[in-house]
């Protein structure tokens, strides 16, 4: 077994390789980039490199500096990860050469799977059905055209280096052809630079299904069942689950078969993924399910595959990479269970997902029972969440720890392993919807309206999915008035001694119940007399934090606290705190600490989504705390400025 590992990665797969790796007595390197300086897998592993700036391509991205890491720390192999160098031949054999161990297939069968005209032609000479289209060397429009036309449309082009969903147009007439292909190429050379493309049936009712193989140095290939990855965004997926709802026995023979075909035909070795697309307009069909391309990686949904096997794909990785057999046969490998995984991204569905960073003040994830008998309303079936459900967290942040803006925004992967598929989409379901992530937006209330669909519920499942239900599930969840008045009861509890306008004081006057506090810049009144009634599908978590509640329904977190009343400027607020209005950066300080300001003096500039945002003086008086530093990044209501009253 290998005694020491680099891992030239970052974020929750480097965390995840280093958790099996201590278990199995390994010792772990991480590589980290100046953004990455303080990562929660820098503080996990038992050694770390810095290895260059934060620019991927200064850091993660430089081979020669992984493998000049390796060297210097005495690693024996190297762990890729997913994404950055995972499938890239050259630096496989980098690693080779340099004597190291690399921990993945060979550089051979990398390069036979990386283009997908080549990859479908071997598939196609190993027995396994592929999508009917044309991957042939003549690359001229009119030659293109023709093809599309005689396969009929829609047809689908593909860049043959693509990835990602780059490089990929969907065109439904042959009047609209010319002009895609040109988009299709000019978008092909400029992210993989290689233009050449290929053309596919493009299918009407799309399903997604990959099948998890994995092979070993003594000829052995076995695989672990499928997995349905169709509830996607843009081509990047955002639920998977396992095994595929509506697969019956004989399809699922059909298919695994031909994932097993498809990688001893490339001597596969580790783990890999065969990617079908498959025709659900009649359901799962073996006669309808083609070949797409392979992954020759670990793939980010792999937990799935894990929960329903029993299986450490991770552990067999490093066992398959120090020479041993594979730890099971096929006919010792079964399905046990459903489970779920869920993408939770710093991002804001309500502004077509546009990537958000900044600090994760608070982030917490449920345990498994809140509360202990906890039901939800599924379509027409009522369901209790019970003691037989798992929940599994893979994630590369802590709270405290900060979304930076160089690399993918993901904030962790949320995993339900249940014996049903129902109890599974209950305990993801509330998972998402108990998530707590502050001030940096989630998707999480996205997430769970989406599992919870009576068509999802009831497997009714293809790529355009998501498209179909956008509006159902992407806007923000605003706060019910009875949620309002719970916060206000809690808020009286919590703040009551030290706020005399939170308990409703009035002076020569009988007591109010109503309170007003505030979350980011939006003022609400909750009424504390109000007997609170709410659906159980709602229950709403409820944190106390130093000076203000969080409370969290469906995904969406508020932070209430006691309300101010907005003096001049953005943010400025008349008790003399300027706090800030949103995520952003300090462009100027227009202060200093001990001066004397007016009412309506710019005190500094805020850059935030693009647009400047000057702070002001409410009142006449003296700054007496400066906190901003210009070019500072500072997070949704950071004290900035603190200005006391005149004499």
């Amino acid at each position: 077994m290998i005694k020491s590992l680099l891992i030239a990665n970052r974020g929750e797969i480097a965390c995840r390789v280093i958790r099996t790796a201590r278990r199995l007595g390994i010792r772990t390197v991480a590589v980290y980039s100046d953004a990455d300086a303080k990562a929660l897998h820098v503080r996990s592993a038992d050694e770390a490199v810095h290895i260059g700036p934060a620019p991927a391509r200064e850091s993660y991205l430089c081979g020669d500096k992984i493998i000049a890491a390796a060297k210097a720390t005495g690693a024996e192999a190297i762990h890729p990860g997913y994404g950055f160098l995972s499938e890239n031949a050259e630096f496989a054999q980098a690693v080779i050469d340099a004597g190291l161990v690399w921990v993945g297939p060979k550089p051979a069968s990398i390069t036979a799977m990386g283009l997908k005209d080549a990859a479908k032609a071997q598939m196609i000479a190993a027995g396994v059905p592929v999508t009917p289209g044309y991957l042939g060397e003549d690359q001229s429009p009119e030659r293109l055209q023709a093809e599309a036309d005689a396969i009929g449309y829609p047809v689908l082009i593909k860049a043959v280096a693509g990835g990602g969903g780059k490089g990929m147009r969907r065109v439904e007439s042959s009047a609209d052809f010319a002009e895609a292909l040109a988009s299709c190429r000019r978008e092909a050379a400029s992210s993989f630079g290689d233009d050449r493309v290929l053309i596919e049936k493009y299918i009407l009712s799309p399903r997604h299904i990959e099948v998890q193989v994995f092979g070993d140095s003594h000829g052995n290939v076995v695989h672990l069942f499928e997995r349905d990855c169709s509830l996607q965004r843009r081509h990047q997926k955002v639920i998977e689950e396992a095994p595929a709802p509506g697969m019956d026995a004989a399809t699922r023979e059909a298919v695994c078969g031909a994932a097993v075909r498809a990688a001893k035909a490339v001597d596969y070795e580790g783990a890999g993924t065969i990617e079908f697309i498959a025709d659900g307009s009649e359901g799962l069909r073996a006669d309808r399910i083609w070949f797409m391309e392979m992954n020759t990686r670990l793939q980010v949904e792999h937990p799935v595959t894990e929960e329903i096997t029993g299986v450490d794909l991770v552990e067999w990785q490093l066992r398959v990479a120090s020479g041993e057999v594979l730890p099971k046969r096929q006919d010792e490998l079964s399905i046990n269970g459903w489970a779920m995984e869920a993408r939770l991204y710093a991002e804001d569905p309500a502004k077509g997902f546009l990537p958000v960073t900044g600090r994760l003040d608070h982030f917490t994830i449920p345990d498994a029972h809140r509360p202990t008998r906890w039901q939800h309303e599924l379509g027409t079936a009522r369901m209790e969440f019970g003691p037989d459900v798992r929940l599994r967290i893979e994630t590369g942040v802590t709270q405290g720890d900060a979304i930076s803006p160089w690399y993918d925004p993901m904030i962790a992967k949320l995993i339900c392993h249940a014996d049903t598929r129902e109890d599974a989409i209950v305990g993801l379901s509330k998972m998402c919807w108990d998530t707590q992530v502050w001030p940096t937006k989630s998707n999480a209330s996205f997430l769970g309206a989406l599992v919870v669909m009576p068509d999802f519920a009831r497997g009714r499942l293809d790529t355009g999915f998501i498209e179909r239900h956008i509006e159902d599930t992407a806007s923000d969840v605003e706060p019910p008035q009875w949620l309002l008045d719970l916060a206000a009861q809690k808020m009286i509890k919590r703040f009551a001694g030290s706020n005399s306008e939170l308990a409703g004081f009035r002076l020569n006057a009988s007591c109010e119940n109503k309170v007003r506090f505030r979350d980011r810049n939006t003022a609400f009144t909750g009424n504390a007399a109000s007997k609170i009634s709410y659906d159980q599908r709602c229950y709403p978590l409820i944190t106390e934090a130093a000076d203000s509640i969080l409370v969290t329904m469906q995904g969406a977190t508020w932070r209430f606290l006691p309300n101010r009343t907005d003096g001049g400027g953005a943010g400025a607020a008349s008790d003399g705190a300027i706090l800030s209005p949103m995520p952003g950066r300090v462009i100027s300080v227009d202060v200093a600490a001990g001066q004397s300001v007016a009412k309506g003096q710019k005190l500094l500039v805020l850059e935030a989504m693009k647009m400047e945002h000057a702070l002001t003086a409410p009142f006449d008086g003296v700054v007496a705390e400066l906190n901003a530093v210009a070019g500072a990044q500072v997070q949704v209501e950071a004290l900035l400025v603190k200005i006391e009253k005149a004499d």
